[in-house]
Formats: C-alpha cells, structure tokens, sequence
C-alpha cells in the first residue's frame, strides 16, 4: 500500500487558503517529501505525519517556492531526534545550493546523502518502491517523479508441493529469493518455478513547473495516478504559460489522457486562479476522470483486489479530502 498527501496545491507565494506545492508519499511508515517550499512543514504537522519519518527529499528544480522551506523542516527534523541520514534528490547543482540553505542550519544530527540527477533521467530505490527523476520543460533544470510498487505473481502452492520444496522455504521464494536447501543434497529452488507472472503493481507520477513534454506521457505511461501542474486555468492562456515554463488545463489533461493514467489531479495553482474549480470543464472536456487538487487531500492506494483488515476488497482508491 501507499499513502499520499497532497500538502500544498499552490504557485509563487501561499495564500492563505492554499500553500505551496508539495507532496508526501508514505511506504510501511516511511516518508518521502517531492519539494518543501515555504510553509510545508506546517502542512505537515496538519497531516499528522511525523517529520522524523522522512527518509528521502526530492526537489524538482531551485526556485524559492519549492525549497524556502528546506533548512526549516531539516531543524525541525533534527529536534524530532532524527539520526539516520537523509537522501536528497535534485537537479545539477544540487549539494552546494542545498549546503548554502543549510548555512542557517547547522550542527544537524543527521548526515545529508545527495543523488544529483545528471542528464534526463535518474533511477534510485525509496525502500522497496521505484523512483524515477525525468526531465521536465522549465525556465530552469527541472524534473518530475514517478514511484512504482511492483507486484509479484501469485504463489503456486501446488506446484512448490509437487516439487518437494519444503514449507520453510515459501516466504523465501515469495519475495524474489532463490533457496539452497542444504538438507536434501543442496538442491537449489528459485522464484520461477513457484510464482505467476507478475500482476499489476501501484504507479504514481508527479510533475509541477514545466511546458508541455513527451516525458510527462513515458513516465506517467498507465499510471494509477497523475499529478500534474495547471498553472494557468483556461485554454486562452497557453501563450502566456508556454513563456513562463508552465500549462494549462487542458494541457495537462491532454498529458494525462495519452499517458493512458487512470486518473488526474491538477496542483500549482497561479495566485490568480482562486477558484479552480470554476474551470475544471477545461481540463474535464479532454480528460474526464480529473480533479482539482486542495491541500491536504488524501489518497490510499492498494493493489487490486487486495484486502483491508476488516475484509472490504479495494479495486479502486480511496479518497479523503480535508
């Protein structure tokens, strides 16, 4: 399962109602953080997630409403009795920008682990989820993320039956790992020969601050979900969105529908467009499943058919919005 939190939905400067983009993704009670800008933290505190818990940042580009908010949240962190180190992922340029913040955030009890992504794409691991960094159209170096949970296939009981594969070597199996069973001759067991093919796992994408680009589509290719920038509500302003490195809409709607995702969010709100639903037709007429992001939306992906504690299948995800 993952956990998201939609923090902040906004562009440029928080408002009142609305503060700056970010996002929390949250895997077996761990966190990672896509961007801090100023006023995260308290989005954070609002959300109820500990900031101690945040094992990876990734920033998208060095503009200061994505990363005012960094030496702040590290302080905070470090009085939260954060020891384990820290991985930060960001553009070129990333470790002397983020030391330069840091200069007001000295003496940290946790070590800073950087991962600066070189050229248009950047692979890592945040625990047992894929994390990708792709390369986005700004007026500066900018990424966007995608973070995939894979899902084995089924086991074959059966099968591990008729091959004699003793019961203490199931889970082993189960999780990818091959099996020497040193009791009977050292006859060796591997994951194939017990496992289906792999079933659908869990894909999320998240892209802000960027034009319109053939990345958004691959890397958000049949996503469970796409987060996407709508800087600029209405079509008539592409223009004026093309030249200040952004979308609209539509655009974005455009992004999500030849990516194949199953569903759109639309975050990064210009300070001018205070009531973004009025104009969700525009993105709705080329996308339908859309919705208009607000700060501290909360969605819980499960695999499919999979089952909660109290025995309700989840085919779908769950939606709570605050």
């Amino acid at each position: 399962m993952l956990d998201i939190h939609l923090l902040g939905t906004g562009a440029m400067m928080p408002l009142p109602e609305r503060r700056l983009a970010s996002l929390l993704l949250r895997r077996n009670g761990r966190l990672l953080l896509i961007d801090c800008g100023e006023g995260t933290q308290v989005a954070i505190r609002e959300s109820g997630w500990s900031m101690a818990r945040i094992d990876t940042i990734c920033l998208t580009h060095f503009h200061a409403d994505h990363i005012a908010g960094l030496p702040g949240l590290l302080l905070t962190m470090g009085t939260c009795e954060r020891k384990e180190p820290v991985t930060i992922i960001g553009p070129k340029g990333l470790e002397p920008v983020v030391r330069c913040l840091c200069v007001i955030a000295q003496e940290l009890p946790f070590a800073l682990r950087f991962e600066e992504i070189k050229g248009g794409r950047h692979d890592s691991m945040f625990h047992d989820v894929r994390l990708t960094g792709f390369l986005l159209d700004h007026v500066i170096p900018c990424y966007g993320y995608a973070f995939e949970l894979d899902r084995p296939g089924k086991f074959d009981a059966e099968k591990a039956k008729e091959l004699g594969i003793p019961i203490a070597h199931w889970s082993v199996l189960q999780k990818g790992f091959e099996v020497t069973d040193t009791a009977h001759e050292g006859r060796v067991f591997t994951p194939d020969m017990v496992m289906g093919a792999p079933r659908r796992g869990i894909k999320l994408a998240y892209c802000t601050d960027t034009r319109v680009t053939g990345s958004i589509v691959t890397h958000a290719r049949d996503a469970d979900l796409l987060i996407c920038e709508g800087t600029y509500a209405e079509s008539g302003k592409a223009e004026k969105a093309r030249l200040h490195g952004h979308m609209t809409f539509a655009q974005a709607a455009a992004c999500a529908r030849d990516a194949g995702a199953r569903e759109l969010v639309l975050t990064h709100f210009s300070p001018a467009v205070m009531e973004p639903e009025l104009f969700l037709d525009e993105a709705s007429r080329v996308f339908p499943n859309v919705l208009v992001g607000r700060d501290l939306m909360h969605r819980e992906f499960r695999f499919e058919g999979q089952k909660d504690s109290h025995n309700h299948v989840y085919n779908d995800i769950r939606f709570y919005a605050y």
